[in-house]
């Protein structure tokens, strides 16, 4: 079994309250399960209106596809034209490893 993450560092864009954020955020991370089956959440950053960081993970038993389905992930999110992605960390791991 392969499991894979990413963590989003997010500037938001014109945001100027945490319920404004919350209604950026939340559609992205509902558009992400939704298009790609993954487990995702804000992760971070909940105090701050322009800063978000929002987790990703993936499971499957193909490498393949779990690095398939996280370079989508990161295209959708780097494309969006309400935030600036700021940094993207990214891991990898097979169940088996120690």
């Amino acid at each position: 079994m392969w499991i894979g993450w990413l963590e989003f560092d997010l500037l938001l864009g014109d945001v100027h309250s945490l319920k404004a954020k919350r209604s950026v955020i939340r559609p992205l991370i509902a558009e992400l399960q939704r298009r790609f089956a993954v487990s995702a959440a804000e992760t971070g950053s909940q105090e701050l209106h322009r800063r978000a960081a929002v987790g990703v993970s993936s499971v499957s038993a193909d490498r393949a596809h779990v690095v398939e389905v996280l370079d989508a992930a990161e295209r959708l999110v780097a494309a969006r034209p309400e935030m600036e992605l700021l940094s993207v960390r990214r891991g990898l791991r097979r169940s088996t490893d120690d």
